[in-house]
């Protein structure tokens, strides 16, 4: 079994989603919610989201030569990377509110996940990949690795990973995945 789609999906996505909005999102809820609530609700909205992006990106697959979904992945995964490379966004997001529920959380990420870049970059490996089912495996384990980490180790972790470097991490594999999409697009070469 060819496992590079899992393996490929999970390094991008737990790399985007290392110090990304959901994934703060998460933290900030963890520190005044129970843990285990903010992770399932979290997880949840990751499946939905994600899952749905797996299905849109499959039937891309099944719709447009692969030759252009690869060239329009690449390209996706480029543009990705450049935007986060620059990114000035915010990263701190503070949460007043005190009744809380796993549904709460739920909704949060959900909305927070939805025209995020990992969702974005979840589409494109369902489209690339002929494997829906190992890239919504790799997704999802990508999640709940990240969502754990967040939420169990949070601050600690990621005062010791400052956010600029987790950004150029993310923005170099993200270049890197578009640079060699488009490659293979162009010379018809399937390096992954």
């Amino acid at each position: 079994m060819n496992l590079v789609p899992l393996a490929s999906t999970f390094a991008v996505v737990a790399l985007a989603e290392l110090g990304d909005k959901t994934q703060i999102v998460a933290i900030s809820l963890s520190a005044k919610h129970s843990p285990l609530s903010v992770f399932l609700g979290a997880i949840l909205g990751f499946l939905v989201v994600d899952g749905l992006s797996v299905v849109v990106g499959d039937a891309l697959a099944n719709v447009l030569p692969i030759r252009w979904i690869t060239l329009i992945s690449g390209l996706v995964f480029i543009l990705f990377g450049v935007y986060t490379l620059f990114s000035k966004e915010e990263r701190e997001i503070k949460f007043k509110e005190r009744g809380f529920s796993l549904a709460t959380s739920f909704s949060l990420v959900t909305l927070m996940e939805l025209g995020d870049k990992t969702q974005f970059a979840v589409i494109a490996l369902a489209a690339k990949f002929s494997s829906p089912v190992l890239v919504f495996i790799g997704t999802m384990l990508a999640f709940l690795v990240t969502t754990g980490i967040g939420i169990f180790f949070g601050a600690k972790f990621l005062r010791l990973l400052p956010t600029k470097y987790v950004n150029k991490a993310t923005s170099a594999l993200f270049i890197f995945f578009g640079i060699i999409f488009i490659a293979g697009s162009l010379t018809g070469i399937n390096i992954l």
